[in-house]
């Protein structure tokens, strides 16, 4: 009797999960319109959107160092399973040879897994299962959660992580025992937030390649401005025509604060590139300045140096907009992304770079969360130091405050920025270059350098929520 229930429950078992599955790919089928009125979104789009807010619905709320439930993990698997099952169809077509049964050898058409799906999307899956193991691994801690709402003022780094993190307020306190993390749980801990930010550095390289691969809209090409100088504004443009251009003092003189703003200087610094590439194409027009009394050598000659500035200007652009990425490695996805990602029709490559994208912000979520860790660790050893240091004579007290400024150390602090403002930056690159027109104007492009960052272009950012990182 019993083997027969059980048999009972796993028929049920079995035949729930093929009708979730038929109402999955009903709706990928249908784009996502359930009028069926065919509005509906292409297939590309749809299975992006599909596996998007998979992730979201199983590690949208990871917020504790702690394995994935049971049933949060079955769901990922079973559906990504689904999901997946459509790379086994996508094929090319390549040339083989074949012995038929009287010896004779002959050339055909042979199926194969395409390329980048064949090399890319077993990485994925490794690089899923290795994050999933690194969730696994936090089981049994020296370390707990407190929500923020319940958490009492203690003199430890309670307070000091409430103020890191206000405003991310949905976030649990981590708690540590007397005395922080013990030396082999603090090992422990750096040296998976090293193979987790080496899995992030994996996604990210699959998702830029991916994203990379993917046509260019004629959309956004159509919104661009003419000229770069209108995408990046006076005083950024000027800077990196600049024969001292450097991107690292660039950024370090312009200092974005928010992400917000850094997103709206990837978006011009993308769309002046776009803007120059386009310049250097064969079909590119002459200058307004050439006349038609020229001779047509001197035409080429001209065309051939307008060509060689803009594939300058692009590759200074693209240096920009790389140490940009690099300084905010959490920055959502620019208007291009996005664009790419609405417009494609490649299902291959949309299921690679949502596949990709998921496992970008799982690894990113992990690393912050370890970061955290080690950052309030950080602040309890300090505060120990300190409060011994109050019992020695000759310590050196902080000039304003009468007391020790604690110094953090670790991997999961950032370098303060250097002391160079903006104008003291901004006349580095300015002046002396033989290309201004002089120092008052020089001047007047430093003194307005704050407002025009924060116009630039009308930004082109039209990101739906579920395009962006989770």
């Amino acid at each position: 009797m019993e083997s027969l229930a059980e048999h009972g429950d796993a028929d049920t078992t079995e035949s729930r999960e093929i009708e979730m599955m038929k109402e999955k790919f009903a709706k990928l089928l249908l784009g996502e319109d359930m009028s069926g009125s065919g509005q509906g979104v292409c297939s590309a789009l749809a299975i992006s959107n599909a596996i998007t807010n998979l992730c979201a619905s199983v590690f949208g709320r990871l917020w504790r160092l702690e394995p994935l439930p049971s049933d949060k993990r079955s769901l990922w698997r079973r559906e990504m399973e689904w999901l997946l099952s459509v790379t086994d169809h996508i094929v090319e077509l390549k040339p083989s040879l074949q012995i038929l049964p009287n010896g004779a050898r002959v050339e055909v058409m042979s199926c194969q897994p395409r390329s980048d799906l064949y090399v890319n999307l077993p990485a994925l899956q490794k690089l899923d299962s290795m994050l999933l193991e690194t969730l696994d691994g936090f089981s049994k801690t020296v370390f707990w959660y407190v929500d923020q709402g319940i958490v009492a003022p203690q003199a430890d780094g309670t307070v000091s992580f409430q103020k890191r993190q206000e405003d991310k307020w949905w976030l649990p306190v981590p708690r540590l025992p007397p005395g922080g993390l013990p030396e082999a749980a603090r090992k422990l801990l750096s040296h998976k937030l090293e193979s987790v930010n080496q899995i992030l550095k994996a996604s990210t390289a699959i998702n830029s390649s991916t994203l990379a691969d993917m046509e260019v809209p004629e959309s956004y090409l159509e919104t661009l401005p003419k000229t770069g100088r209108a995408c990046l504004g006076e005083v950024i443009y000027r800077c990196i025509t600049s024969e001292r251009f450097s991107s690292e003092c660039l950024l370090d003189c312009l200092d974005l604060e928010s992400e917000h703003a850094a997103l709206d200087m990837a978006n011009c610094v993308e769309a002046a590139i776009y803007v120059w590439r386009r310049k250097q194409s064969p079909k590119s027009t002459p200058h307004p300045s050439h006349c038609a009394a020229r001779s047509s050598w001197v035409i080429v000659k001209d065309l051939v140096a307008y060509g060689d500035k803009s594939e300058l200007l692009a590759e200074r652009a693209e240096s920009l907009l790389q140490s940009l990425k690099q300084r905010f490695p959490g920055l959502t996805q620019t208007t291009l992304d996005a664009t790419k990602i609405q417009y494609n029709k490649d299902v291959g490559k949309s299921i690679l770079e949502s596949y990709s994208r998921a496992m970008e912000s799982l690894a990113f979520n992990i690393a912050a969360r370890i970061e955290d860790l080690l950052y309030v660790d950080d602040i309890n050893k300090q505060s120990d130091r300190l409060s011994s240091a109050h019992r020695t004579p000759n310590k050196s007290p902080d000039p304003a405050t009468g007391e020790r400024t604690p110094l953090l150390v670790g991997s999961c602090h950032k370098p303060m920025r250097c002391g160079m403002g903006v104008k003291r930056v901004l006349t580095h690159y300015l002046v002396g270059d033989g290309k201004a027109n002089g120092c008052g104007q020089n001047r007047q492009g430093i003194d307005a350098v704050s407002t025009r960052v924060s116009e630039g272009i009308a930004s082109h950012r039209s990101i739906d929520s579920k395009y962006q990182l989770i």
